[in-house]
């Protein structure tokens, strides 16, 4: 088994070991995963965070032995706590990351942070707030940053900078935590999940306060929702079909 630590701000993970590769997920500056196998040009890789799968290309991280990947899984989260922060390398260069990256890493990788952070368990009344962070973001199929962002990632970055772990997909998320019967059970921070017509669940949004849900569709943005489901305040129409609310913490 070989190890690997993402040494670069934002890098793709594939369905496949091409660029042509559909995006199913990123890897932040400072994750650390397991590879599963290493050809010549492409890596399979388990990221520790969430176990989530997929392809990423050999020179866009730096190889770690099995001590080194045990040290790091131990080590508490030092999150990147603004929009857009830098990191210096050991030659003094700037490199820029996004809001949520592993800062903790710097030390791993040769380089220096001296930004804000965010680390620990923090209240769940911080989830909204921090959601905020990312309003008007644009929505991107497997994103998880300021620059684009899907629904999961969306509520997994959320999560994750309070010290929180949810899994990567939208359906996997919904099997986590405590089912609600109703929306008056819920409160900020809860996540609201919503099917397609063949039943899958597809999309995952925020509760927040007097039956508003803050979600990345199109964009992040806030919305109504009912027992019907999202409904969207610019066209005025039902745009997601709710299946469950779960309480995860």
């Amino acid at each position: 088994m070989q190890y690997g630590i993402c040494h670069l701000s934002i890098v793709p993970l594939r369905n496949e070991p091409q660029h042509i590769g559909e995006l199913s997920s990123q890897v932040l500056y400072g994750d650390h995963f397991k590879v599963l196998e290493r050809r010549k040009q492409w890596s399979k890789i388990r990221l520790a965070f969430d176990k989530y799968e997929g392809w990423i290309e050999n020179t866009q991280y730096q190889l770690i032995d099995e001590e080194l990947y045990h040290i790091v899984e131990k080590e508490e989260l030092v999150l990147s706590a603004d929009l857009v922060e830098f990191v210096y390398d050991n030659q003094n260069n700037l490199l820029p990351i996004p809001l949520g990256c592993n800062v903790k890493a710097t030390k791993h990788l040769s380089g220096s942070f001296d930004g804000e952070t965010k680390q620990g368990v923090l209240p769940k009344e911080n989830i909204i707030e921090t959601a905020y962070l990312y309003l008007n973001t644009p929505y991107l199929w497997g994103g998880k940053t300021p620059f684009g962002i899907d629904s999961s990632g969306f509520a997994q970055m959320v999560y994750k900078l309070n010290g929180h772990k949810l899994l990567r997909n939208a359906a996997q998320q919904a099997s986590q935590g405590e089912a609600l019967s109703f929306i008056e059970e819920s409160e900020p921070g809860d996540l609201a999940f919503f099917d397609d017509d063949e039943g899958s669940i597809i999309h995952v949004g925020i509760i927040m306060i007097d039956n508003y849900i803050i979600h990345a569709h199109g964009k992040v943005r806030i919305d109504r929702i009912d027992h019907t489901g999202i409904f969207n305040v610019d066209t005025k129409t039902h745009s997601h079909k709710l299946r469950v609310i779960k309480k995860i913490i």
